[in-house]
């Protein structure tokens, strides 16, 4: 699927957008759209980099009508920001949903008529472990939302022929969690896997023991997910 594809890349300057960049050449894409809000020089002539906010509908639009030929989106861009739900300050709490999820549909909904022009292809929408795991208020809550907006694009979209997978990481060593002393994934290793997924066909990817762990947590009582919950 990835050789002779056409792949656009959104967060293309971060950790895992370099290596969705990198790993889709490397695997023979015919071109890659690297975007993001300030673009970055790129030694591959197969690149175009391309000026993209996410979060302006304009800007989106504009894009999608210099890709037109794109096959597979990488809906990748994302912002931290775990402002408690009850108590943060709501104008961090919008902002947060205004990337991870907004900016995230309008990806979406901007590149189904895309895709579906040019036979399918896929939509590959990047979560987290948190999207099951209410511990990061606004970033978990975003993630959570995210999640069920990719189902739900899986089903609208399957008629067209366009393949939707969700691709669920925990703590990858990328600028967005510089500050988190714990284990990280390396992040040429998730997008291997994810790009794996793709070529065979999977719905969802998780790429660590703990996202496959916290997953089927979701089958058990709520207190096995929040032991603090259990006293």
């Amino acid at each position: 699927m990835i050789a002779g594809a056409v792949v656009l890349v959104t967060g293309a300057n971060g950790g895992l957008g370099v290596e969705f960049v990198q790993q889709a050449l490397d695997r023979g894409a015919a071109k890659v759209y690297a975007t993001a809000r300030t673009p970055r020089t790129w030694s591959d002539e197969r690149v175009v980099p391309l000026a993209l906010d996410v979060t302006d509908e304009a800007s989106v639009a504009e894009v999608a009508g210099v890709a037109a030929d794109t096959t597979i989106v990488i809906n990748n861009a994302g912002i931290g920001g775990d402002a408690p739900i009850a108590t943060g300050d709501i104008a961090d709490i919008r902002a947060t949903f205004e990337t991870n999820v907004f900016g995230a549909i309008n990806v979406a909904r901007a590149f189904a008529p895309v895709l579906a022009r040019n036979g399918g292809g896929a939509l590959v929408d990047v979560h987290s472990l948190l999207s099951w795991l209410g511990v990061a208020g606004a970033y978990s809550a975003s993630k959570a939302a995210f999640w069920s907006i990719t189902n739900s694009l899986r089903l609208e979209l399957a008629p067209a022929g366009t393949h939707v997978m969700g691709l669920h990481l925990g703590y990858t060593d990328t600028p967005m969690v510089t500050n988190v002393a714990a284990p990280k994934n390396d992040p040429a290793d998730v997008v291997r896997q994810a790009y794996d997924g793709l070529e065979l066909g999977e719905y969802e990817v998780l790429a660590d023991e703990a996202s496959a762990r916290v997953k089927q947590g979701l089958a058990a009582p709520i207190t096995a997910l929040y032991p603090q919950l259990a006293g």
